[in-house]
């Protein structure tokens, strides 16, 4: 592996006297194309990266999350901004260059929630819940416990069932594959309503499709139990188009 990711970078605090533990999350695209990655986090904490920025092909960017850190990220693609950051992107959007928000969906998400101290447990997972746009793997390097690879690594968009595709209105070509919640918005597809509880809510076709498509991605809003991984110590690769997704 090209990059070399460090476990639990000690950054030495002198004004406290304290080591703070960061988790250092690195950024790699194999796109043919230009990815924008979006980033979001959760409760006030830290944004990293800006909320965004632009990845070309071949390129990385490594990030540190602080401790407890929790959020998303995502890849945009076709996207066009100006000099100040204002444009959008056919998939992800978020109406800026720098994301104060989430992405629009359809779109592959990375999720993460940090430990707060050194030892406990990250917990993290690629989800398809709101669609997908993008090849994605995550791997944790260094860490201790199961420290599981998650992805979808199959190109959805060229298996995407016609209902579900998004199409890129200038090439005519699918750009993204909707869930089956945002393409019917049933309690069903949804986990709603009387189908709100794991109990009720039980996989369906769509969710089954990218389940087999992509093992160890959420395939619905309940599929914990396969898809949500652990580690401690670990930094963290998030790849878009790793190998054998286009």
């Amino acid at each position: 592996m090209a990059i070399k990711l460090y476990l639990l970078l000690a950054l030495v605090s002198l004004a406290a006297g304290n080591v703070v533990y960061a988790t250092q999350v690195t950024l790699q695209n194999r796109c043919t194309y230009t990815v924008w990655p979006g980033t979001l986090s959760r409760n006030g904490a830290a944004i990293l990266g800006d909320g965004g920025f632009a990845l070309a092909p071949g390129t990385s960017v490594q990030l540190t999350a602080p401790p407890g850190w929790s959020g998303r990220f995502w890849g945009r693609t076709g996207c066009t901004f100006d000099d100040a950051g204002n444009g959008n992107c056919v998939t992800g959007d978020c109406g800026s260059l720098k994301c104060a928000g989430g992405g629009a969906p359809p779109v592959t998400l990375a999720e993460f929630t940090i430990g707060s101290n050194p030892g406990d447990k990250d917990f993290y997972d690629v989800s398809l819940v709101d669609g997908y746009n993008v090849g994605m793997g995550l791997r944790a390097t260094g860490g201790t416990g199961d420290c599981q690879y998650a992805g979808c690594v199959t190109d959805l968009n060229g298996s995407c069932p016609a209902e579900l595709r998004v199409m890129d209105s200038g090439s005519g070509v699918v750009v993204a594959c909707r869930s089956a919640c945002a393409a019917f918005n049933t309690p069903e597809f949804c986990c709603t309503g009387e189908h709100a509880t794991p109990q009720t809510c039980s996989p369906t076709q769509y969710s089954k499709m990218f389940k087999t498509a992509c093992p160890s991605a959420y395939s619905y809003a309940y599929d914990d139990a396969s898809s949500t991984c652990t580690c401690s110590g670990s930094d963290y690769l998030i790849t878009f188009c790793p190998a054998g997704s286009s």
